[in-house]
């Protein structure tokens, strides 16, 4: 298998239709190597438009979700990032180069422990990979520049919303198959949000965040 083609198709035939146009985003998926974050039994789906089984019931996101999202948070060299659901490390690689710092929230131990040696042999020394529950996030670290969440969710808790600075924003996929939406918040003010959603897809859900409940009387 040719990687480097495999690459450039990945690129140019998934994502940049997708409306990433972003040269930076763009660069930076042609020089982190996809390939290293993926499970050895599935080295070979690196770069198709699916998402990757990661086991533990959780995977990686499609590569035109991952790029999208990442153009959509528009990160800057002096921001702190936390991300929530580390998966192996992927995202949080693409975060680390474009961000000051990144923490980056895992409930699976076996994940964390796969995302710390992943991001270790690309050389990223500025993301912390920590066991906790994202749901909560990490509010003794915040207020955080940009929060993503590197899956669906039935709403945004508000206990992230209030970890934001003001002027930071939070990516996420919320509501429920067969339509969910990317969201973009923005903190305009101590008490003051604008929500956005430029985009649908389909991701798998983060654990631990509350569902609504479906009964009706």
């Amino acid at each position: 298998m040719d990687l480097e083609q495999a690459r450039f198709n990945m690129i140019e035939q998934q994502i940049r239709p997708w409306d990433v146009a972003d040269a930076a985003v763009l660069h930076l998926l042609a020089v982190v190597r996809r390939e290293d974050f993926v499970p050895l039994a599935h080295k070979a789906l690196a770069f198709v438009d699916m998402e990757i089984p990661l086991g533990h019931g959780q995977c990686m996101l499609a590569p035109r979700v991952e790029a999208r999202m990442l153009q959509d948070a528009a990160v800057k060299k002096h921001e702190k990032v936390l991300e929530i659901g580390t998966g192996s490390g992927f995202m949080t690689a693409l975060l680390a180069h474009r961000a000051q710092r990144v923490l980056t929230l895992e409930l699976k131990p076996e994940l964390a422990q796969m995302a710390r040696t992943n991001l270790q042999k690309a050389g990223i020394h500025n993301a912390e990979v920590r066991v906790a529950n994202g749901a909560v996030g990490a509010p003794d670290d915040g207020p955080f520049d940009v929060i993503m969440l590197s899956g669906s969710v039935a709403e945004v808790p508000p206990a992230l919303l209030a970890q934001l600075r003001v002027g930071g924003r939070l990516i996420a996929i919320v509501g429920e198959e067969p339509v969910m939406r990317a969201t973009l918040v923005t903190r305009t003010g101590e008490a003051d949000y604008l929500t956005r959603q430029p985009w649908d897809t389909v991701a798998p859900r983060l654990l631990k965040f509350p569902e609504p409940s479906h009964f009706h009387f």
